[in-house]
């Protein structure tokens, strides 16, 4: 429970950083009126409210009236939230202020200051016509990286697992000698030329490794071969037997060893996803799908575990009506002003709440009151999964 709970507020926080530099990185403005700081823990407050003033004074000295308004403003709104801290959080602390230019135009002030839910060891400071959200990223990776080498006598494959992103780094071809059935003195020359390609070949290969995967004896051969650094050796996890090289074979590499990397969050994903299309499969009624159908569920406090597309563009509308609260889920560019309107009085709703549903979601997953959870099952998993259909759909036809 408790490990749920952790990995649920774990998935939270990473829905929220994605979301917050996708917004970031949307944001343009004019000039350089937009800052980005980012200060590492055990920092101090008061060096970089003095770094900050003497930028003040730099910026003083801009030339363009507007741009260096909008500096100097910038400038100040950091100087004001900064004030709000008697020092550095724990995992240090990052703010983004300064002003943007909507689409439709006209300029917007944005002021942002958090603490990240884990350690950033990134000093930074920079005005610009962007916000710089490079250290953000870094956040999102996981911990944990595995790298494999996919082996077979076509071809190499390296790659790595890191959280749900799986990457090939590089992959190459060869034409190795077959066995030649030639007698004579040219039998040895023939095998001594093959055994020769074969150990370049695995030369080649032996620069990372953590699962080695493969057809025939080539795996083997460069787990126990002398060209393999020891230092790689002693992170071989696991060795498996592949059908295929190239990219179906890293797939299917991958599934063979899910029981080496339980803990990776791309094998977590495949499982969850695939636990709920064996539910819907097998007709268990233990699954259930849809925004209202699931809706309904969660309001019954009938849902344990639930999946949420991270893309999801609905909007959580909460109106104040005669008969009490209504409550909608629509399409930002939703153009049916019928659920706006009270069709009794013809007059508008008034809106008591305009959030993104996935963010009412991530704010409200652990309340334990009877209108969300009810009063028989509480939430024991929050998961937002950044969706990997995709990856997940083509491991599973092969």
């Amino acid at each position: 429970m408790a490990s749920a709970e952790g990995d649920a507020d774990h998935n939270v926080e990473l829905w929220k950083i994605r979301r917050l530099i996708k917004s970031l990185e949307m944001a343009k403005g004019n000039g350089t009126s937009m800052i980005s700081l980012i200060i590492p823990p055990k920092d101090q407050i008061a060096r970089i409210q003095k770094m900050l003033g003497d930028e003040f004074g730099t910026a003083s000295n801009i030339k363009s009236r507007v741009n260096r308004l909008s500096v100097l403003g910038a400038i100040t709104s950091v100087q004001a939230r900064l004030k709000l801290y008697t020092r550095v959080p724990d995992n240090g602390l990052v703010v983004y202020c300064g002003t943007i230019v909507t689409e439709d135009g006209k300029e917007k002030k944005v002021n942002i200051d958090f603490e990240p839910f884990k350690a950033v060891n990134t000093s930074l400071y920079l005005c610009d016509n962007k916000f710089h959200t490079e250290a953000l990223n870094a956040l999102l990776a996981d911990d944990n990286k595995f790298g494999f080498i996919v082996m077979d006598g076509n071809g190499s494959l390296f790659g790595t697992l890191q959280g749900n992103a799986r990457e090939v780094l590089h992959k190459f071809s060869v034409e190795l000698p077959k066995k030649h059935g030639r007698g004579g003195q040219s039998a040895l020359r023939f095998a001594r030329l093959r055994m020769e390609k074969r150990h370049n070949y695995n030369d080649k290969v032996a620069v990372v490794g953590l699962v080695l995967a493969g057809s025939a004896d080539f795996k083997n051969e460069l787990a126990h071969s002398d060209m393999f650094d020891q230092r790689l050796q002693a992170k071989i996890i696991k060795t498996v037997d592949i059908s295929y090289g190239g990219e179906n074979g890293f797939n299917q590499a991958i599934d063979l060893a899910a029981d080496a990397l339980a803990d990776v969050k791309f094998i977590k994903e495949k499982k969850l996803i695939s636990s709920f299309f064996d539910e819907i499969s097998q007709d268990t009624n233990k699954a259930i799908y849809g925004v209202k159908e699931t809706l309904t569920a969660l309001e019954m406090g009938a849902i344990e575990t639930l999946i949420c597309w991270e893309n999801l563009d609905l909007i959580r509308y909460s109106f104040r009506t005669t008969g009490g609260e209504k409550v909608v889920n629509l399409k930002p560019d939703e153009k049916d002003r019928s659920n706006f309107v009270d069709p009794e009085t013809g007059t508008d709703y008034e809106i008591e709440l305009n959030t993104p549903l996935l963010e009412w979601l991530a704010n409200n997953y652990k309340r334990k009151e009877r209108n969300l959870c009810g009063d028989l099952v509480a939430w024991e998993e929050f998961c937002v999964i950044r969706w990997i259909f995709r990856n997940w759909m083509s491991s599973r036809t092969e």
